[in-house]
């Protein structure tokens, strides 16, 4: 049987952004369907699609280059499948390249992300003072919910800085606890950004060579 893996890298944006990963897998799985292309499948019982994403994004966090990987079982150029998939593609939901990976390829590996925020009026200075303490600190871990136990976001943050209005980060990825764009919120105190108009966006998901 053909085994053909690509990588895609898309956007999510909008209204799109208010759904769950596992309602967008189900959305991608009908999309790739209507799209003509053959999806490689799992065995036993209950096969499911080869499909892995090795970075899902958050509920209410745009994306703006997201990757997932995908496995087809049947053969297409990267052009076609580019433009099958952009031919169904719904409403915040953007395919920007298809690349296909050789066949021995491993999975992809996230190095790093990041992330662009928006400061709504009012909290400059309070975000520019705390963002200089947080880069001052060797550690600062907080605790995460769901008994998923501290995460130490100072280890994570690799670049951090808030200019014009936008905050800006790059965050680690690696193989122990990896702080996300909230927890560097709630390090900075604006566990309430969201609901006063912020907007979290993923800007780049970097992936190991």
């Amino acid at each position: 049987m053909v085994r053909q893996r690509v990588r895609i890298r898309f956007s999510k944006q909008d209204d799109l952004r208010l759904i769950g990963h596992r309602d967008l897998v189900r959305l991608l799985e009908r999309l790739f369907r209507r799209a003509g292309l053959r999806l490689g499948m799992s065995e036993g019982f209950h096969p499911k699609p080869r499909m892995s994403f090795p970075s899902a994004l958050a509920v209410g966090i745009e994306g703006l280059d997201e990757v997932m990987e995908l496995e087809l079982a049947e053969s297409y150029p990267a052009e076609t499948l580019l433009e099958r998939l952009t031919s169904q593609a719904v409403a915040g939901l953007v395919f920007r390249s298809v690349e296909i990976l050789p066949p021995h390829a491993r999975k992809a590996r996230v190095r790093s992300a990041q992330y662009r925020v928006s400061i709504p009026g009012g909290h400059g200075d309070q975000v520019a003072a705390h963002t200089g303490r947080l880069l001052a600190r060797s550690s600062c871990p907080i605790d995460r919910p769901q008994g998923r136990g501290p995460v130490d976001v100072r280890r994570s943050v690799q670049e951090l800085s808030f200019r014009d209005g936008v905050l800006t980060m790059r965050l680690s990825a690696g193989r122990g606890p990896s702080a996300g764009p909230r927890e560097v919120l709630r390090a900075l105190e604006l566990d309430n950004l969201e609901h006063e108009g912020g907007r979290i966006q993923r800007t780049a998901v970097e992936l190991e060579a």
